[in-house]
């Protein structure tokens, strides 16, 4: 895939994740965390990035794609749950650099 097409997934998820918030998939994963709440969410986003640290610390680099890849989906779960969008957070990081 090229940069762009890795781009566009990633925007491919983050719609999957809303419609899974908008109108709940029997079985869906996503679906079971939006219905348990901004608290579970928020455990797993830490208990991601937690994993992902000590995986870091490892440093075995199958352990750190794969942790990077669910912390990366929690997230996307975590800013649906509060509307705020890739884009949004792709402003702050640009305003940032400025």
């Amino acid at each position: 895939m090229s940069n762009t097409q890795d781009i566009e997934f990633l925007l491919t998820l983050e719609a999957v994740i809303a419609s899974r918030r908008g109108a709940p998939v029997e079985d869906s994963y996503t679906a079971k965390l939006f219905a348990a709440g901004a608290s579970r969410i928020a455990q797993k986003v830490g208990e991601e990035g937690v994993e992902l640290a000590l995986a870091g610390v490892q440093g075995e680099r199958d352990e750190i794609l794969l942790e990077a890849a669910d912390l990366i989906y929690h997230l996307l779960v975590m800013l649906q749950n509060h509307e705020i969008s890739l884009a949004d957070v792709v402003s702050e990081l640009k305003a940032r650099h400025d």
